[in-house]
């Protein structure tokens, strides 16, 4: 009976782990004097895009998942548009330390037998895209949205990666502005 309460165990802690590294958290901040409902059109900023450290590759991914949510929004893309679109992205390595390494030889003068080391684990890459929405008049940043998440070099799923993280950023826009009840 206890071999199987532990492979349950192990499990529902391995389903936990598989969802939870394929969870993206999102955040966005607005100018809350903006009217979104004004912006028809958008066009990428091309010279901020080039700056972005990622491979071309990813870029047109993450472009053109911009591109096909703001058109499922209602906008269009244009010579002379409403919005600038940017991005940036960021990674930072995670890694994991493993204490339960443990020897039981003897080493050294010590007075006791084996000692515990530590190595490491596994490391994970965690990934930030950020989408900036600029108004062309002002010139000023009216919309940014920020995705946090684990990213995978598996071909397989990257194009379902980099949509899911573009849709995810962008399911909160335009902003709701909250009315107050009286």
């Amino acid at each position: 009976m206890k071999k199987f309460n532990t492979s349950i165990y192990f499990l529902f802690i391995f389903g936990f782990l598989l969802t939870s590294c394929n969870s993206i958290r999102v955040y966005s901040d607005f100018d809350s004097e903006t009217d979104f409902k004004n912006y028809q059109s958008f066009a990428f900023y091309k010279t901020g895009i080039d700056k972005v450290e990622i491979s071309d590759i990813d870029k047109k991914r993450i472009l053109k998942s911009i591109e096909k949510n703001l058109k499922l929004k209602g906008m269009t893309v244009s010579e002379v548009p409403d919005l600038l679109i940017n991005i940036s992205t960021k990674s930072s390595e995670n890694i994991y330390i493993d204490n339960s390494y443990y020897s039981p030889y003897y080493s050294g003068w010590y007075p006791y037998y084996g000692r515990n080391y530590r190595r490491v684990s596994h490391t994970t890459s965690e990934g930030v895209l950020y989408i900036d929405i600029i108004d062309t008049k002002s010139k000023q940043l009216v919309w940014q949205g920020k995705g946090i998440g684990f990213l995978s070099s598996n071909k397989m799923n990257r194009d379902e990666l980099v949509e899911g993280y573009v849709n995810k950023i962008l399911s909160v826009y335009p902003p709701q502005k909250e009315e107050s009840v009286n």
